[in-house]
């Protein structure tokens, strides 16, 4: 069975390079590009790892994260934060929500992929 990514980010370029490069690796790869749709997301496909952006519109990155922690079916699903918001305060806010691993952009592309394959233990 392939693992499954789900990338949650409103720069639609963003989305398609990190789509890109994961397909590449032989990850499935679907979109959401705000916070309530990415809980939809999960809701219908239960992916194995999130990527998710912190500035989108409808609901932010903080508040998805906190949403899935508190959710019993999304709890444990890993989140890779990728965003532009490298400050310390919003750093130890998403450890503080509970994410797994916190990288800010810009990025390098290697850095990303060898991330996601680490956290799903490929």
């Amino acid at each position: 069975m392939d693992k499954r990514v789900l990338v949650v980010d409103d720069d639609i370029p963003t989305v398609e390079l990190i789509r890109s490069a994961l397909e590449q690796e032989g990850l499935e790869v679907s979109a959401a590009y705000d916070g309530a749709s990415c809980l939809l997301a999960i809701a219908q496909q239960r992916p194995d790892l999130v990527i998710l952006d912190v500035i989108m519109p409808v609901m932010d990155g903080f508040h998805t994260l906190a949403a899935m922690r508190a959710n019993p079916d999304a709890r444990d699903i890993p989140v890779l934060m990728l965003t532009a918001r490298d400050d310390d305060i919003a750093v130890a806010r998403g450890w503080r929500e509970g994410v797994d691993l916190y990288l800010t952009k810009p990025f390098a592309m290697d850095t990303v992929v060898m991330a996601v394959k680490r956290m799903l233990e490929l």
